[in-house]
């Protein structure tokens, strides 16, 4: 820039003649501050610096301020615009804090008006012009990054993220280039890059460790850090291995949890970042732990944990409106839901379905992300009530909107399940079992989807009368859930071999099987594991002429039956139990009915 020197920005009078600009300002911020906020009255005193001509840069802050409080207080978007777009322009190099402020804000307001294509050139130019500024070339790097996430480009965002990682070395801040290194992880992670993520995961874990500063912000990366591990292992399906990684997690966040926040300012101005708050990262670190207690099969474990991190979320919300709180809510439910099924509680999953529509229609970009999701809950819900069309139906759609591998693996999974419960669906089947073969070209990493895989063919080997072969395929089940302590696996298939030896009239081994099927699932606990260990117990002890233990086992699957049955009935009559048939476009409206009973769901187009 050829502008004038700096320092003579600020007009001709002594200090004197800024002292009514002061008065204002000082006005301005006093009402701003007030509670609640008077920002009409900040705004008038704002805009009375304007008239009286002041100096350029004064001048420039000004505009940026006015964005700024009418931008996060109204909903006044053009009149911020213009004035952040004002804030922009000026080419005189001292404005710099100015002009990447009004930059940074000016592009999140784009974004918020679908102009995303305005916002990439502008934080561009910021970043391009802002190298001498450590804290707002890496705070516009992060957010040109975050932009490109948001748009499904991660090969972009991630390359933004090296470039951050590398200048936030040269400027000598190991604590900022970790969170650009950690972040690129994440979003490798997501592209399943996993031969990138490795060595990357192993410098972040150097880097941490190396780093002395600030305890607070050393522990929030070594949370990150942790983060990323659990999940990586938790994806791969590895609920064994993961757990040392899971210990020093929950030893790390209660170790934040006792720091005090002393706002020590760090000397290194690049190392003025977050990850996320102490409260978020309390959340996410319960988050993953009920992802693990639901892969492991520990549900009232994942239970306890989802209770505790929804009232916190509650509480969270009340005084924050962050868009990822309302993501780690629908993820928790997502979880929860699937333990409900599997205990027996399926009118509480449906309701709790219907609470994830809600969350999704309040976000788009909430339900482009988890339809796909919501889809499969309202499959599994399908084949608890034994609803097999509507199952079929919203896996179909589920499948349509995934890009997601391991999410496909698990519907197809369940797919296949249902075809074979229809039992005239030969076809369909053969040709989904080709795409899910655990011995050949399995389309996924998952240590726990490929043991399903097998279960599964087991399965079908079983209703087509192949006992043998169905009996490799549950052994090799067997074999992988034990490695990693899949329980609900392991009780299944040792359930469905037990029911192999009762039919082949080997009593003794499928004593074996059943009793031990019976004691996991009643630990889990899975109620229609129990239902077929018990019904299998009955005619095991009849065949054997042990009418004691018969008439004991009978007893026992009568009173699962019962339970399952007032279940089933009480789900069925829910108005939610509508959402079966919605397989197009977003969550339908539900609605209070102007007489009588809740009605629902009114969109059902």
């Amino acid at each position: 820039g050829a502008g004038p020197t700096p320092g003579s920005g600020s007009g001709g009078g002594a200090a004197g003649g800024e002292s009514w600009y002061l008065a204002l300002l000082g006005l301005a911020e006093h009402f701003r501050t007030s509670s609640p906020p008077k920002v009409r009255l900040c705004v008038h005193c704002l805009q009375a610096v304007l008239p009286r001509k002041p100096p350029a840069r004064m001048e420039a802050r000004t505009h940026l301020q006015l964005g700024s409080v009418l931008y996060h207080h109204t909903r006044n978007g053009d009149q911020a615009r213009g004035h952040l777009e004002k804030a922009v322009s000026p080419g005189i190099p001292q404005f710099e804090d100015v002009k990447f402020e009004a930059a940074s804000l000016l592009s999140e307001l784009y974004c918020q008006e679908n102009s995303v294509d305005t916002a990439k050139p502008l934080l561009r130019k910021a970043i391009q012009i802002s190298q001498q500024t450590p804290y707002w070339h890496c705070r516009l790097l992060f957010q040109l990054a975050q932009l490109h996430t948001l748009e499904k480009d991660l090969v972009s965002a991630c390359d933004l993220l090296g470039v951050g990682a590398e200048y936030a070395r040269v400027v000598g801040s190991e604590y900022t280039r970790a969170l650009f290194l950690l972040s690129k992880g994440m979003l490798l992670l997501m592209e399943r890059k996993l031969q990138e993520v490795h060595p990357l995961l192993t410098l972040c874990g150097q880097i941490v460790e190396n780093w002395q500063g600030n305890p607070i912000q050393k522990e929030s990366l070594r949370v990150f850090f942790l983060v990323l591990q659990v999940t990586h292992y938790l994806d791969a399906g590895q609920v064994k291995s993961v757990k040392p990684c899971l210990k020093q997690l929950q030893q790390c966040i209660q170790t934040i949890s006792t720091l005090h926040d002393d706002e020590i300012l760090p000397s290194n101005p690049a190392d003025l970042f977050h990850w996320l708050p102490k409260e978020h990262m309390c959340v996410l670190v319960y988050l993953v732990t009920v992802m693990h207690s639901m892969q492991a099969g520990y549900l009232e474990k994942a239970q306890k944990y989802t209770d505790k991190a929804l009232m916190q979320l509650e509480k969270l919300k009340m005084l924050d409106c962050s868009p990822i709180l309302s993501s780690f809510q629908v993820i928790l439910l997502e979880h929860i839901i699937m333990c409900r099924l599997v205990t027996g509680h399926k009118a509480t999953a449906l309701q709790e379905i219907s609470q994830v529509c809600q969350l999704c229609q309040q976000s788009p970009r909430l339900f482009s992300n988890h339809a796909a999701q919501l889809h499969t809950l309202l499959g599994l819900y399908c084949i608890s009530v034994n609803c097999m069309d509507n199952a079929e139906a919203q896996f179909t759609t589920a499948l349509r909107l995934t890009t997601h591998q391991e999410l496909w693996a698990f519907i197809v999974t369940n797919l296949a399940s249902v075809y074979i419960r229809e039992g005239n669906r030969h076809q369909e089947l053969y040709s989904l079992l080709e795409r899910i073969n655990p011995d050949h070209n399995f389309p996924v990493s998952s240590h726990c989807l490929r043991a399903a895989a097998f279960y599964i063919r087991g399965l079908f080997s079983f209703f087509q009368g192949r006992y043998n072969e169905a009996k490799r395929f549950l052994r090799e089940t067997l074999k992988m859930s034990n490695a990693e302590d899949l329980n609900r696996l392991t009780a299944c298939s040792l359930v469905l071999l037990g029911h192999i030896f009762y039919v082949l009239g080997n009593h003794r081994e499928s004593n074996n099987m059943v009793v031990p099927a019976m004691q996991l699932a009643s630990k889990i606990p899975d109620m229609s594991v129990q239902l077929w260990s018990s019904a299998l117990l009955r005619d095991l002890n009849k065949a054997c002429g042990n009418a004691m233990d018969a008439h004991e086992a009978a007893q026992m699957h009568q009173n699962f039956s019962q339970q399952l049955l007032q279940d089933h009935i009480e789900a069925c009559s829910l108005p939610e139990h509508n959402l079966i048939t919605w397989t197009d476009g977003p969550p339908p409206v539900q609605f209070q009915a102007q007489n009588g009973p809740t009605t629902s769901l009114a969109s059902l187009l």
